[in-house]
């Protein structure tokens, strides 16, 4: 494929649609897991997904030139989970089951690996295990398994079924993978599958796919969520409706371009920020394939919901700490106004549009290098108006790209420097101009130079920083402090 005609692709289809770049296909993708610095997912038929970065995807068959070795497993799998305990990777999934070949006679199955490399000589599954079926004749079906380690209790449970009769909960070894008591199974959901469990707060939460799949642009798969005090249930949505009666709260569906939200997957990345993946059965710009999504996961009111992609626009970006806008050091240039007196208004005058100032009435007085960057009241100015540009062409982080800031209409970037101040000079490419923009789980977000001036490699630690209400700076991220947080505030109506 043509270079610049690829870049133009993913541009369009990853930034107004929000799925990954590369060659992110897959259909029922586990929760994404970590080795030796690259990101893994697993899917249906016994493929994966591997990523250097988290942003750009491909084949993991594309690990092993030559091979068709799968990075799943010979033979294929139905709806993987994976999960590292200790130093090593624990998978699970469904053979058969799910209505696959006509039945829901199924098997869930276990097995481990010390590494997620295909390369790596300790790349090796263990023999599976089962730890579950179905005999294709009760309201029950063996696949779609979920993980979870309780990290209360240490213990480990499995989720899994589908449409077909319950969602059962069972309890492995976090050891061995096997069942823990063959007798014990609990009902705990219907009308979902794809099921997932997660811990936060005190509270167990319940991720099921509720819908239609496998029907390309016409499936209408979408996230549903109940939570319970208790990992065996009852997960109640948010009025009070039980999962095992068919309740749920919306946490995902359609989006922009794509369709059929299904198979959740949580990922803490630091405090305060976290992102959830699934696969959109259709992806509209991309003839319909199903494809890997990441997206920011928010928490409101102490329930789980996914945020957006961020888009290209311009923004206003204003802190959290007292609601200053980030701007540009340049002198303040009044408007022009036909002045009355409020106690002597004339109401027979007929009424004016006030133009909003323009970057050309105020950019001759801007120096031509480098300028200083401040905080200050949000005036709807050209100074305070920043064009977000994120690079979908280019590596970028879990989730997402890294962007650009530019002052709107400019050739002003922010960058950070070496001093772990800021300022706005002409984009060079260079990684202190390049910003990682992150939305946090209270809905606001972290904004972090991909590098900083004098530092060894990318910068994981420090985030534009308000030290004081006219005062950014770089500083180590603190998500219980609001000087850490940003909002974003779209200015196109101010245009």
């Amino acid at each position: 494929m043509n270079k610049t005609f690829f870049t133009l692709l993913c541009s369009l289809t990853a930034i107004t649609a929000g799925a990954q770049v590369g060659n992110p296909y897959i259909h029922d993708p586990s929760t994404i897991a970590e080795c030796d610095g690259r990101y893994y997912t697993f899917g249906t038929g016994g493929g994966g997904l591997v990523s250097d970065d988290g942003w750009v995807w491909r084949s993991g068959e594309e690990m092993k030139p030559g091979s068709r070795t799968s990075v799943l497993r010979p033979g294929g799998g139905a709806a993987p989970d994976i999960l590292k305990l200790g130093d090593r990777y624990l998978c699970i999934y469904g053979a058969t089951g799910g209505g696959l070949g006509g039945g829901h006679n199924g098997r869930i199955l276990t097995m481990w690996n010390e590494t997620l490399d295909l390369q790596s000589p300790r790349f090796k599954w263990s023999t599976p295990v089962v730890v579950a079926s179905s005999d294709g004749l009760e309201d029950q079906d063996a696949i779609d398994p979920g993980l979870l380690l309780d990290p209360t209790t240490g213990r480990l449970w499995c989720s899994y079924g589908t449409y077909f009769g319950s969602i059962r909960l069972i309890e492995l070894d976090p050891n061995t993978g096997c069942r823990v008591n063959a007798d014990f199974e609990k009902d705990i959901a219907i009308d979902c599958e794809a099921t997932d469990l997660i811990w936060r707060d005190g509270w167990y939460y319940l991720l099921g796919t509720h819908g239609t799949c496998c029907d390309g642009v016409n499936s209408t798969y979408n996230i549903v969520v109940g939570r319970s005090r208790s990992v065996e249930g009852p997960y109640l949505d948010n009025v009070g409706r039980d999962m095992l009666h068919g309740g749920g709260r919306m946490v995902i569906a359609a989006s922009g371009r794509m369709v059929g939200a299904g198979h959740f997957g949580r990922t803490i990345v630091d405090e305060g920020v976290e992102v959830m993946s699934c696969h959109f059965e259709a992806d509209l710009d991309r003839s319909g394939r199903s494809v890997l999504a990441i997206r920011p996961l928010l928490w409101k009111n102490g329930w789980p919901v996914a945020g957006e992609p961020l888009k290209a626009g311009d923004y206003a970006i204003i802190s959290e700490r007292r609601g200053y806008s980030l701007e540009l050091a340049v002198d303040f240039v009044r408007m022009a106004q036909e002045r009355e007196r409020f106690w002597q208004l004339d109401l027979t005058k007929p009424l004016k549009s006030i133009p909003y100032q323009q970057l050309s009435d105020v950019i001759g007085s801007w120096a031509k290098d480098s300028i200083g960057v401040r905080c200050s009241d949000y005036m709807m100015r050209p100074h305070q108006h920043w064009t977000i540009t994120p690079l979908a062409d280019q590596p970028g982080f879990l989730g997402s790209p890294y962007c650009k800031l530019t002052i709107s209409g400019s050739d002003k970037v922010l960058a950070a420097t070496i001093d772990m101040e800021l300022t706005a000079t002409t984009f060079s490419g260079s990684d202190e101009q390049l910003w990682r923009i992150e939305q946090l789980t209270d809905g606001t977000y972290r904004i972090m130079p991909k590098k900083i001036p004098g530092t060894e490699g990318q910068n994981t630690r420090y985030c534009l920083y308000s030290a004081g209400d006219s005062t950014p700076i770089l500083a180590p991220y603190d998500y219980s402090s609001d000087n850490s947080k940003w909002n974003l505030k779209k200015v196109k109506e101010e245009k």
